[in-house]
């Protein structure tokens, strides 16, 4: 970090960061979780201007986890046909992607 001297103090030279893109959804949990739990990371972040890019990165994380852990279980899983039970295979697709999330969420509430 840089700083500037004015009348004898020392003022670090903040820059705000320009935004890769908004949040997705787990780069939000990511940030609810750093206001809530950890808010000192969170400042170290804002002042290093590295918030955005950290909340990205983390998104992009969990999604792959996520997609991973659903194909992994989509193979072990029978699923209903999605003809003739479009309801049943959407209820387990549904269940299956919310055990996908579960385990990856140490990503949002680990890092």
């Amino acid at each position: 970090m840089t700083y500037t001297t004015r009348n004898g103090v020392r003022y670090p030279d903040l820059m705000l960061e320009e935004p890769e893109t908004a949040p997705g959804k787990y780069g939000l949990l990511r940030l609810r979780y750093l206001e809530k739990s950890d808010p000192g990371q969170l400042n170290i972040l804002l002042l290093e201007g590295a918030l955005n890019s950290h909340l990205a990165q983390i998104d992009r994380q969990v999604r792959g986890q996520v997609e991973q852990t659903m194909e992994r279980l989509v193979q072990r899983t029978k699923l209903p046909d999605k003809q003739t039970d479009p309801l049943g295979w959407a209820g387990t697709m549904n269940s299956l992607r919310q055990q996908a999330e579960e385990t990856a969420m140490e990503l949002i509430y680990g890092s």
